[in-house]
């Protein structure tokens, strides 16, 4: 059989096994995501939040320091975590075992870009379940201008590599 009657090879697209990840390496996750309004108030009305400050242009207008609406915080964190799925754990995540240490420094607003990265704090093998690990990840967010507004700390448990 010649090259050009072989099947060609398929690579799919997956996040990394546990023993592909690295600490000390900031992972940049691309593209980053604009933030709309549509967004923002399907989020805030899916999540039965009612704070007026996602969903009162006139109310949040009115209101120093920041006179408009703020994009919901936990949009931000979910989309903070979904934005390095792609590259670190489709398809190798057995589950997140928990967040901490999350801070939103400074607001998102209707037509921001969050951009997410990565570092790899720990890594540890699973003593309970053999074939897994532990990842922990500092994920960070940060605007179109470069500041941070979302921090989180996560737990997952990983798969390693299929024998």
């Amino acid at each position: 059989m010649t090259t050009s009657d072989a099947a060609p090879r398929r690579i799919v697209q997956r996040g990394l096994w546990f023993e592909e990840f690295e600490t000390d390496v900031v992972y940049e996750h691309r593209p980053g995501r604009t933030i709309t309004e549509a967004d923002n108030v399907l989020f805030t009305t899916l999540t039965m939040n009612t704070q007026a400050l996602h969903l009162d242009a006139a109310f949040a207008d009115a209101l120093p320091p920041f006179n408009q609406r703020l994009v919901n915080s936990m949009f931000t964190l979910s989309t903070l975590v979904g934005l390095s799925v792609a590259q670190l754990t489709q398809g190798t995540i057995v589950g997140n075992l928990g967040f901490s240490e999350i801070a939103f420094p400074k607001p998102l607003f209707h037509g921001d870009t969050l951009y997410a990265e990565t570092v790899i704090t720990e890594l540890r093998e699973s003593k309970s379940r053999p074939g897994e690990g532990i990842v922990s990840l500092a994920h960070t967010g940060r605007n179109q201008h470069g500041e941070v507004v979302a921090t989180a700390l996560r737990k997952t448990l990983v798969r390693k590599k299929p024998v």
